[in-house]
């Protein structure tokens, strides 16, 4: 029988220098999922960039309606009433120390007022449409992925009714008839219009988040943890709202950070073609169209309503891609 091998010398002298200096040093610490996501984030310039000019972008919308001049205001002596447009700056923008942005043709109002009060309307109808999408997508996708059966093919069909309806059409006739006047739900005028707004684009996107969150219960429902918690005898609720919906958050951000865009982009169109908000409140739809008969001799007009809208959505999307790679494990 062999005998057992002893160990000669001080334990430290089979260990590496290096591990010998680390155990010297400084402990290592372990870091949670939203710190490794945060590290990731960090590293996308672009993304940081992007999120930002979107912290601005809801400063200004907060607070930028205290610091700018009235947006209904006119100032009819900076009108040429021959060629009703600006007298002065390039394009004939009015362009001034009092108007950074210029003046609108007709009426005079300050152009960068009406940047920053459309600002506020776009991004809360946006933000609510949003929450309304990601809230009933959520719950819908939840359950289609975690119960399967009569109960996914039900809520995968409605998806698909949802996704091929033409919401355009519907929303122009829909806004068109319920904030054409008087008063529903304690709200009337442009309140009105508004909550239409953030019903009709909420409600009717839900399936582009719900599909994606449906998918990835699917994947979720066959782990480890949920058979451990079905095995102690935990109901379907619990499961879903306690174990499934922490893991989901990643996915629900990241896309909800995509839909703002469209959303803001809907808005616009909506208030171009007339049915959004109604003037004088600033829209920046409702300028781009106002900005379209005139858009040869001025185009100073289309181009600030235009810009706001571009920066806007290209911020969201240059966050919503670094949020994306920073939360999912597999992105390189």
């Amino acid at each position: 029988m062999t005998a057992p091998i002893e160990a000669t010398g001080a334990q430290q002298e089979a260990q590496p220098d290096a591990v010998l200096a680390g155990l010297e040093g400084k402990a290592i610490q372990g870091r949670s999922l939203g710190q490794i996501a945060w590290m990731r984030l960090k590293r996308d310039k672009v993304a940081l960039a992007g999120g930002v000019v979107i912290i601005l972008l809801i400063l200004i919308a907060a607070f930028g309606p205290f610091l700018v001049q009235d947006p209904l205001k006119y100032h009819q002596g900076l009108v040429d009433p021959t060629y009703n447009r600006p007298k002065s700056g390039f394009w004939h923008s009015g362009v001034s120390a009092d108007h950074w942005l210029g003046v609108e043709p007709g009426n005079g109002r300050d152009m960068l007022s009406r940047i920053v009060y459309g600002a506020q309307i776009s991004l809360l109808i946006a933000f609510l449409a949003t929450i309304l999408s990601v809230v009933i997508g959520t719950i819908m996708g939840v359950t289609a992925g975690y119960f399967g059966g009569w109960v996914d093919t039900l809520i995968s069909r409605a998806m698909d009714v949802f996704l091929a309806f033409p919401l355009l059409l519907f929303a122009i006739a829909l806004v068109g008839v319920v904030g054409s006047g008087g008063s529903a739900f304690g709200l009337e005028g442009n309140d009105l219009r508004k909550g239409v707004l953030i019903f009709v684009i909420g409600f009717f996107n839900w399936p582009y988040i719900g599909r994606i969150i449906r998918g990835q219960t699917l994947s979720l429902r066959e782990r480890e943890f949920v058979d451990a918690a079905r095995s102690m005898g935990a109901k379907p609720g619990y499961i879903l709202f306690k174990e499934l919906l922490p893991n989901l958050v990643a996915p629900i951000l990241v896309y909800s950070t995509l839909l703002i865009p469209t959303n803001i982009l809907f808005e616009a169109a909506l208030s171009f073609l007339g049915v959004g908000i109604n003037p004088p409140t600033a829209s920046w739809g409702h300028m781009l169209s106002d900005a379209v008969p005139i858009y040869n001799s001025d185009p100073w007009f289309m181009v600030v309503p235009g810009m706001a809208i571009f920066i806007t959505v290209l911020a969201f999307n240059l966050l919503g891609d670094g949020l994306r790679d920073a939360l999912d494990p597999r992105a390189k």
